[in-house]
């Protein structure tokens, strides 16, 4: 494993329903970020359908699996040396699903189904079944949800006990969900709330979120990079910017920051005697 080492967040706006272009789009930002040393790639959520909500639009942009997105990623891993995440528009059993999938350059390509569908995507995808992964990798222990899951604490908490040291988080914020879409220091909600759990649960986080916007969608961009005390140590970026940010993290000290002192140890003074955290039947 290696303790310390450079990870992306690559933030851009998909054209809406061109796969084809988007993922040459994510190749160039994915070969780019591999040439300024880092070896885990995040890209946006739904990066190579784009973010829309027109069945038809999701329908001829969907793929397997195991389509063209994936093993692409696949192959450009093993070359690059580099874990690559993000995510995609795909089509299973005849039902859609706003996906993600994290690709190592061993050859392993785990498939996440978004678990919490925000507003109009309830319309168009079937809901994730396939549980939260955290995937074994020679940088680390990386968990992955997408977008709106991060509202829910159950989920970085859940990844963080079951072992994750850094999650990855394909995105495309818009407002909607707070009262004001920035604070006083021009951080959104979502990336607040990224930081803080990040600090609760002792674990870096990786977000990258589509930006600009079109067809009256418009994201908040504000990719950022966080360690595992909470501190923001690159972004977010602007709204309307493509751009990738870069910044190193530690997995020793991840994992050393579980302990902050002599008797703050989050992880061991949880009263599992009061309370549980139960995941795909496991309780932590």
């Amino acid at each position: 494993m290696t303790d310390a080492f450079p990870v992306a967040a690559v933030q851009f706006g998909a054209r809406l329903y061109a796969p084809d272009q988007n993922r040459a789009r994510a190749e160039t930002a994915i070969r780019s970020a591999a040439g300024k040393g880092a070896r885990l790639v995040v890209l946006p959520e739904l990066a190579i359908s784009g973010y829309g909500l027109d069945p038809e639009g999701l329908a001829r942009s969907a793929e397997p699996g195991d389509g063209p997105t994936v093993t692409g990623w696949l192959a450009l891993a093993a070359e690059l040396d580099v874990v690559i995440s993000g995510g995609f528009c795909e089509t299973a059993g005849g039902n859609l699903h706003n996906s993600a999938v994290l690709v190592t350059p061993e050859g392993s390509a785990t498939l996440y189904r978004k678990l919490h569908l925000f507003d109009g995507e309830k319309n168009v995808f079937s809901p994730g079944d396939r549980g939260l992964p955290v995937v074994e990798t020679a940088l680390g222990q990386i968990g992955l949800c997408v977008c709106y899951d991060l509202r829910f604490v159950e989920v970085a908490r859940a990844l963080a006990l079951m072992g994750a040291d850094v999650i990855a988080v394909p995105t495309a914020w818009v407002g909607g969900f707070d009262r004001n879409a920035r604070d006083a220091m021009g951080f959104i909600g979502q990336a607040r709330g990224a930081m803080v759990q990040a600090n609760l649960n002792q674990v870096a986080m990786v977000c990258a979120s589509q930006s600009g916007g079109d067809q009256g969608i418009r994201f908040l961009g504000s990719s950022l990079i966080v360690d595992s005390f909470g501190e923001c140590l690159a972004g977010p970026s602007e709204q309307d910017a493509d751009e990738t940010l870069i910044a190193s993290l530690d997995i020793a000290a991840i994992r050393a920051s579980r302990v902050r002192s002599a008797l703050v140890r989050p992880r061991e003074d949880r009263r599992i005697d009061v309370y549980g955290l139960t995941v795909s039947g496991t309780t932590y």
